[in-house]
């Protein structure tokens, strides 16, 4: 263990707080907090997107007599209340033998007006913000602003800013004006983003017929990947918790190409 710990508890408290995960509601399954205990003190933080086994076997070493915080935007719990068997006991039992704790944020991360999923794509994307827009669960998730580009060249700077692959969906102006971002699985919010005003669409996914939607309805809307747009606010997470509490971070990243 490092000179420098802090304790779980100390941690935790403060990004239930930050990211008020007892009050923003989301899915049943994301269980946003928590998930996961380590014998109670951190001393380095890792952040993923995912609770996979290899985001968890590569955060720290068999048997680390350290602290590690592991930060993901899609916890353990997605596939529900189930027995601990199979590849979730494999989990559990990886982040036991590293002594790992797990803290899991998913829409509260993304509709964090500092170290969210949007706003922070939106910011390297040198969007001037204006707004929120597409309401989910009461909530708004999506921003949006001014953005004067060509839109070929909004594609290259999503690509340069994810490393990972863009597809645009031309249905709107050759030349962006007002820019709306909703990252991960985002092809919903098209009629949102154009009662806004908005018309370029940038996100992550959505379904086969937001084709059609785009290009009849005179909008852009660029898919970017659901893990590529979903990657920045773990980042800029654990960033600012690295800041806060003197400790070091990394991120590890496994893409899905989805």
């Amino acid at each position: 263990m490092t000179e420098h710990a802090v304790s779980l508890p100390q941690i935790t408290e403060y990004l239930d707080t930050l990211l008020r995960v007892r009050e923003i509601p989301d899915e049943g399954n994301a269980v946003n907090g928590l998930q996961v205990e380590n014998v109670g003190t951190v001393d380095r933080i890792v952040a993923a997107v995912d609770a996979s086994l290899e985001a968890i076997e590569n955060a720290a070493p068999l048997s680390s007599e350290g602290g590690t915080l592991l930060v993901v935007h899609h916890g353990l719990l997605w596939d529900g209340n189930i027995p601990l068997t199979g590849r979730r006991h494999r989990r559990v039992r990886a982040l036991f033998d590293r002594n790992i704790a797990l803290y899991s944020a998913h829409i509260p991360l993304d509709l964090h007006p500092d170290v969210g999923n949007n706003i922070v794509l939106a910011r390297r994307l040198e969007v001037e913000l204006e707004g929120w827009f597409g309401e989910y669960r009461g909530q708004r998730l999506g921003v949006y602003g001014e953005l004067a580009l060509p839109r070929e060249e909004l594609v290259r700077r999503i690509e340069a800013q994810l490393t990972a692959t863009a597809r645009l969906i031309p249905g709107g102006p050759a030349t962006t004006e007002r820019v709306g971002i909703v990252t991960g699985s985002g092809g919903g919010f098209i009629a949102e983003a154009l009662a806004a005003g908005i018309d370029t669409l940038v996100t992550g996914e959505g379904p086969h017929h937001t084709y059609f939607d785009a290009m009849e309805l005179g909008i852009n809307v660029i898919y970017a990947g659901h893990y590529a747009t979903e990657q920045v606010g773990v980042q800029a997470l654990a960033q600012h918790l690295g800041l806060r509490f003197e400790l070091p971070w990394e991120f590890h990243r496994h893409p899905t190409g989805m």
